[in-house]
């Protein structure tokens, strides 16, 4: 398909300006075909840039190894250029539009020299969706093409639905690094130096520029740059919720079906709980997304999300029969590995995999390694941020609803962060506005060899959306509380609820987790039904020593630490959020919030 097929007027003028500005030797549109992603990773594979992988146990799946400066997300090179400073707000990087606009062109000049640029239009959320948006990304790079086809839906269809006037988000990507006549990537990792990266969304213009950068998010910009940056922004204008949530299904042993979406922040589980597999008797769990849920309000007021991407973008290391077999039966076949090591019979290995290394390997840096456990110095044979790139249809638990353009009828939301003290197993918001002061607080503690940072420090991430917020959060805050104010009465809108996995004692986890978080997640659909064991705390409404099924070696004990409201605790909780949270968004802090801590804390003195 060439541009020559292409019906809308704005968008063929905008393909020529963009060739025009980055001089490409060629440009295709992607089809969205098997035969054109078949293509694509046979030149990746032919360049050296990827390794195709043993076709008997991984058939359709390749590698790549990234460079060692491309490897992950990059806050401080992620930039909201909002018209006003004041409107990024205090949790985002700004640069006045004009002048990054400026920057950005200097550096998009010829910058695909002796590459391809193709244009990817795509939709996030099944075709045809009222839920769902499209848009449109150029890029130079093959390896986004091919992860794109996987994470969105591609093509001619897409197109389709755009006619000849239809509304897109413009999505422009430049790995930064043109070529000379004849000269070649030589099978390395093609991106520009640290400085030069630029992932810049620009709110009024809903637009998204990014530069020199090839890796995930920071490339595939259906993700969080429109996903979330981009369509938070547009959830705030047109009153709904684009928000870094899983969706789940979870059916009880009558056949009754509720669906949940959850917010947290990294390293807290989201992914394992997406996927659970329960192991309470009679009770199922599906798939509807993993990693971000778009909720807009139905006719009968109830919110109904939909997962807006159609692959999952997941972290290998700690991935494996016994963490998430579901991610792992997802990513065995029609898989993009990335930073992964390599086996000598080419299949993937990673730290938490479930077996020892096989072997001789190839780490991610194109090295030789071997592992050596009585070596504690080791570097790991995978990036901590390698990824795989599946398909979500090939997930064994994907929910058969999971692509219903109408979406699914959200009953419960969750909040959660990794805390060993302080906040208990699980705890219901009273109504809609104390949900979203739980949503407002979320955070997890660190150890000082994740941050530099003192141990034990709680890095705030309110709705897990610290990096991907469009907009200043306060305001983002408000509009949340917005979107309750028709429902005053509570009944139509989801009951929120605050999660901990990670309580310890005597340095142990006390809840086991992982297919046991089945139970607490039972007790929520009892809360959705009105008919779980209850009492009122001065933190929320929380479940009796009795309510929730106990897994084997959880004791009464353990359930009484699980469930008891620390005040001393949530004493220093409300301090600082008093003084340390808070006061950041000044003025945009909607009075409800604040009202709502001195209530918590007028209880918790009680």
């Amino acid at each position: 398909m060439t541009v020559n097929d292409l019906k809308h007027k704005k968008l063929v003028a905008w393909i020529e300006e963009i060739k025009a500005l980055c001089e490409p030797d060629d440009v295709v549109v992607a089809d969205g075909s098997k035969e054109q992603y078949d293509a694509l990773i046979n030149e990746c594979v032919d360049s050296g840039l990827a390794i195709r992988l043993n076709q008997e146990k991984k058939p359709g799946c390749v590698l790549f190894h990234s460079d060692p400066s491309d490897v992950a997300r990059v806050e401080k090179r992620t930039f909201i250029a909002s018209e006003k400073e004041e409107d990024a707000g205090p949790t985002n990087n700004w640069i006045d539009p004009v002048e990054l606009k400026s920057t950005l062109k200097g550096l998009y000049k010829g910058c695909m020299h002796g590459r391809t640029m193709y244009v990817i239009p795509f939709s996030m959320g099944p075709l045809g969706s009222p839920i769902s948006k499209i848009g449109v990304e150029i890029t130079d790079s093959a390896y986004v093409v091919c992860n794109m086809m996987i994470m969105t839906r591609v093509g001619v269809k897409v197109l389709d639905l755009l006619g000849e006037d239809g509304y897109y988000v413009p999505c422009l990507h430049s790995v930064g690094k043109p070529l000379e006549n004849g000269e070649t990537d030589g099978g390395k990792w093609p991106c520009a130096p640290m400085e030069h990266k630029y992932i810049s969304q620009f709110p009024e213009t809903r637009e998204i520029w990014s530069y020199g950068s090839g890796y995930g998010g920071n490339a595939l910009l259906g993700k969080k740059c429109m996903a979330l940056r981009i369509a938070s922004v547009l959830a705030r204008d047109e009153g709904w919720l684009a928000e870094h949530m899983l969706i789940l299904k979870i059916t009880n042993p009558e056949g009754k079906s509720k669906y949940v979406t959850g917010a947290f922040p990294s390293a807290c589980g989201k992914t394992n709980l997406a996927m659970l597999i329960p192991t309470i008797p009679g009770w199922k769990v599906e798939t509807i997304g993993d990693d971000i849920a778009w909720m807009k309000p139905g006719k009968d007021g109830r919110l109904y999300a939909i997962n807006p991407e159609a692959g999952f973008f997941g972290v290998a290391p700690g991935t494996s029969k016994s963490s998430n077999y579901n991610a792992l039966a997802a990513a065995s076949k029609n898989t993009i590995f990335t930073n992964v090591a390599l086996t000598e019979d080419k299949d993937v290995w990673w730290e938490g995999i479930g077996y020892d290394a096989p072997g001789k390997l190839i780490d991610w840096n194109g090295n030789e390694w071997i592992q050596d456990k009585n070596n504690k110095e080791q570097k790991p044979a995978a990036h901590p941020n390698s990824r795989f790139t599946a398909p979500a249809n090939q997930c064994p638990c994907i929910a058969p609803e999971w692509e219903d353009p109408q979406g699914v009828p959200i009953s419960a939301i969750l909040f959660g962060g990794r805390r060993p003290s302080t906040i208990p197993l699980v705890h219901m918001a009273r109504n809609w506005n104390h949900g979203v002061f739980l949503g407002s607080i979320v955070g997890s503690e660190v150890t000082a060899a994740t941050l530099d940072v003192k141990a034990g420090t709680i890095r705030r991430d309110p709705f897990a959306m610290l990096p991907f917020c469009g907009y200043n959060m306060g305001d983002y805050f408000q509009h949340w509380i917005d979107m309750g104010k028709d429902d005053q009465e509570q009944k139509n809108l989801p009951k929120i609820f605050y999660v901990n996995w990670f309580r310890k004692k005597d340095g142990k986890f006390v809840w086991p987790g992982y297919g046991d978080n089945s139970r607490v997640l039972k007790w929520i659909f009892e809360c959705c039904d009105g008919v779980a064991k209850t009492v009122d705390t001065p933190i929320g409404i929380m479940p009796t020593i009795d309510a929730i099924d106990r897994p084997e070696g959880v004791t009464e004990e353990d359930m009484k630490e699980l469930l008891t409201v620390d005040k001393a605790g949530w004493l220093k909780e409300v301090e600082d959020i008093r003084t340390n949270h808070y006061p950041k968004f000044g003025k945009h802090l909607p009075k409800e919030l604040a009202a709502m801590l001195d209530t918590l804390e007028e209880a918790l003195r009680k």
